[in-house]
């Protein structure tokens, strides 16, 4: 009698080993998987942009260079169109992408131009003061790196929606600079909604501010007598396209942040000094590249439970009796 209880404490003791070696190797896979999607990924595919050369070398002009990063269209979702399963999914995705480019690429200047919010043209106070949180947790950055955000038609309005309440709101939290150097370069932030040229009260205030800030320059003899900017860097197209202006002003349009449009979510980064500059885009992770890892993983998971439970070699063992009978007939 004693035999057997013994016996059978041995297969008791045998089970749990089992269960607890499957359920050990179930959650090593599964943080595995997670490690490797949520935070891994980033460093890989961020860590192979590099930043680019200008032609001529710093250090043999004797100029300053400076490495500034330029995004657009992150377009966090609102109250009203954000599910918060999908808004939850892409700004951890931003977030993660965002914080691992400072900490990889060490920018020195980040310009965010436009459509920072999908609904700010409608948030209520309430609202507004909740997407701003939540944008100044996925963006934080150290004090030595400036960030530089330029208003869209997703957050003060189109020309025939934007209000004089809605763009004192935005400056109020972002505090735009219209006009700022730095390392002898000088940048020109423009609200480029008001832009409409047709008189209005909005879209006159924006160019008297073009006219002023054209003025300064033209003293520091930076400018002649309008302003004739070097390059043009504009959002809202999610795509990164170059147009060549009159006077061969180049001006490109930076894609999108954002894993909500259809192109693959990219930056652009400069390397800028006073008389030139280069650019060159880095690309963030594919989706699909994560959710077919998840789906490999989960495939993954089912083969080691079946083989666990012995249930794997059975229906591998039916298939090849049924294709034998079925070659015999």
């Amino acid at each position: 009698m004693a035999l057997i209880r013994l016996g059978f404490g041995r297969q008791h003791l045998c089970l749990l080993r089992r269960r607890s070696l499957l359920l050990s190797k179930l959650i090593a896979v599964v943080f595995a998987v997670l490690l490797f999607c949520e935070f891994l990924i980033y460093y890989l595919v961020i860590l192979r942009c590099d930043w680019p050369e200008v032609k001529t070398p710093a250090h043999n002009s004797g100029q300053e260079t400076l490495k500034a990063m330029f995004l657009a269209d992150t377009h966090l979702l609102g109250e009203i169109r954000g599910h918060w399963l999908d808004k939850l999914r892409r700004e951890w995705q931003m977030e993660r992408a965002f914080q691992t480019a400072l900490w990889l690429l060490q920018p020195e200047v980040v310009f965010i131009l436009g459509d920072i919010f999908d609904e700010g043209k409608w948030s209520s106070p309430q609202a507004w003061a909740d997407d701003v949180e939540r944008f100044q947790k996925i963006f934080r950055h150290p004090h030595h790196v400036l960030l530089k955000v330029v208003a869209g038609n997703h957050d003060i309005g189109f020309h025939y929606q934007m209000s004089t309440y809605k763009i004192k709101r935005f400056e109020k939290v972002f505090n735009p600079e219209r006009l700022f150097s730095w390392k002898g370069i000088n940048f020109v932030m423009v609200n480029s909604v008001a832009l409409e040229g047709d008189g209005c009260n909005l879209c006159s205030e924006a160019e008297a501010e073009i006219i002023e800030i054209s003025h300064k320059l033209n003293c520091s003899r930076e400018l002649l007598w309008w302003l004739r900017p070097r390059l043009v860097l504009s959002g809202h197209t999610h795509s990164a396209c170059e147009v060549l202006h009159g006077a061969g002003t180049m001006e490109i349009s930076v894609p999108s942040f954002s894993w909500r449009n259809r192109n693959n979510p990219s930056f652009i980064m400069g390397m800028l000094t006073p008389t030139e500059y280069a650019l060159a885009k880095c690309y963030l992770p594919y989706e699909n590249t994560v959710l077919a890892t998840y789906c490999v993983a989960v495939g993954f998971l089912a083969v080691l439970m079946l083989a666990h439970f012995k249930l794997l070699a059975s229906p591998l063992l039916f298939g090849w009796n049924l294709l034998r009978k079925l070659k015999t007939t």
